[in-house]
C-alpha cells in the first residue's frame, strides 16, 4: 500500500521549459554557441545538465561545469520563475495531503531551487521533505536523490514498497528502478510513454488525476485484503 508519494518537478508539477531552455541559451552564447531553436534544448529537462553540455556539445568536464555556472547565473535571477503549473497539480497535492499520504519532493534541480519554486507556487507547506541536487554534483541523478531522501525519511517508517515516484521521464523511471520503488509516469511531461515504460514505469497517465485515482485505487484493493 502507498504511503508516500514522491514527486519530480519539472515536467511533472510545472512546465520550466521556457527558463531552462533560454538559460541554457544563455550559457552556450559564452561559448560562442548559437541555438536559436529552443525544441533542440529540451533535452536538458530532466537530467543533470553537466554530462548534457558535455553529450550534446563535446565539452570537456570543466567546460561542462562552467556551463553550468553559466546557466545558474540566469536561472537565479529570472529563470527560475519562467514556468507554471500543470493543470490540476496544485488541487491534486492538497488532496494527496488531506488523505493521509506522506508527500516529498525528489527532483535533479538544486534544492535551493526547489524550495524557491514551491514556495513561490504557495506549495512548500504540503511536502514534508524536499530533496534535490547539491551545487557541487555530489547528489545529481534522480537514484541519488532517492537514496539522501531514503536517508532523511528513515525516522517514518515508510518502507520502500510503500513508496511511489511520479515523474515523466525515463530519467525518473530509472531511477525510481535502481532506488527499489515504484514509479508512475505522466504523459504531459517531456518524457514519452514509450521511454518511461521501457525505463521501468509500471503505467503512465496523461493527466494528473488519473495517476490520484490509480494510487487511491491501489489504497482501496490494499484495504479489501486485509
Amino acid at each position: 500500500m502507498i504511503k508516500a508519494v514522491l514527486f519530480d518537478l519539472d515536467g511533472t508539477i510545472i512546465n520550466s521549459e521556457e527558463g531552462i531552455t533560454k538559460c541554457v541559451q544563455y550559457a552556450l552564447r559564452a561559448y560562442g554557441i548559437d541555438e536559436p531553436d529552443r525544441t533542440k534544448l529540451r533535452c536538458f529537462i530532466g537530467p543533470p545538465l553537466d554530462p548534457v553540455f558535455r553529450e550534446k556539445y563535446g565539452m570537456t568536464e570543466a567546460e561542462a561545469w562552467q556551463s553550468v555556472e553559466k546557466y545558474r547565473e540566469r536561472f537565479d535571477v529570472k529563470g527560475i520563475f519562467e514556468c507554471s503549473l500543470y493543470d490540476g497539480v496544485r488541487e491534486a497535492i492538497v488532496r494527496f495531503r488531506e488523505h493521509g499520504y506522506l508527500l516529498a519532493l525528489a527532483s535533479s534541480k538544486p534544492e535551493t531551487a526547489c524550495r524557491r519554486i514551491l514556495e513561490h507556487f504557495d506549495l512548500l507547506g504540503y511536502f514534508d521533505e524536499v530533496v534535490g541536487s547539491t551545487l557541487d554534483g555530489s547528489i545529481s541523478t534522480k537514484a541519488e536523490v532517492l537514496e539522501e531522501l531514503g536517508r532523511r525519511m528513515a525516522g517514518s517508517h515508510i518502507g520502500k514498497n510503500e513508496l511511489c515516484l511520479i515523474g515523466d521521464t525515463k530519467y525518473d523511471a530509472a531511477g525510481a528502478k535502481a532506488f527499489g520503488i515504484r514509479c508512475i509516469g505522466v504523459g504531459y511531461g517531456f518524457g514519452t510513454r514509450e521511454e518511461l515504460l521501457a525505463a521501468g514505469a509500471e503505467a503512465v497517465f496523461y493527466r494528473i488525476e488519473e495517476v490520484e485515482a490509480y494510487i487511491e485505487n491501489d489504497a482501496a484493493k490494499e484495504g479489501e485484503a486485509e
